[in-house]
């Protein structure tokens, strides 16, 4: 006994494909989410300038990620977290006095800033996906206190493209 499809049944399959085939399309072939720009729902009078996303010596060792908040605000800001594309887990961290300590918070005062650089303040990245190269892209967010966000695409380079070469000669 033979069962044969009807025009229905075979008009929603080449449907369902079509759309299957459309989903697929939309992905990244790097399997990374693309980065998009700040919303401009993001928190008011916060910029994020600079970020930079640098991947481990070794691989499976710790990444660091780099940028500059400032709050052009009129009231300050607590960086509550920091969330980035690709990474497992994130850690707040500053440097002072040649020893590392966690931050749980960071307070950013009315049009002041925040740096986070090499030596300073920093995002210590755990767990860096394989997937993550240098010369990608791919987003990080900040989530302050209050519930806002802000998220702008980071720079994804090689532990030796963020090192300062200064004084070496050719």
């Amino acid at each position: 006994m033979k069962t044969l499809l009807g025009p229905t049944r075979i008009g929603a399959l080449a449907i369902i494909g079509a759309l299957a085939g459309c989903q697929q399309a939309n992905e990244p072939e790097d399997g990374l989410q693309p980065a998009v720009e700040a919303s401009p729902d993001a928190k008011p009078g916060m910029e994020l300038t600079d970020v930079r996303l640098v991947l481990p010596a070794v691989s499976g060792n710790p990444g660091a990620a780099y940028f500059v908040v400032n709050n052009g605000g009129e009231n300050g800001a607590t960086l509550a977290g920091v969330h980035i594309d690709g990474v497992g887990k994130t850690e707040i961290h500053e440097t002072s006095g040649g020893s590392m300590r966690k931050l749980e918070r960071l307070e950013i005062a009315p049009d002041g800033s925040a740096v986070f650089e090499p030596g300073g303040k920093h995002v210590m990245a755990f767990d860096i996906s394989d997937e993550m190269k240098a010369g990608g892209v791919t987003e990080m967010t900040l989530t302050f206190a209050d519930g806002d966000k802000i998220s702008m695409p980071a720079t994804i380079e090689s532990a030796g493209g963020a090192m300062p070469m200064g004084g070496m000669e050719n």
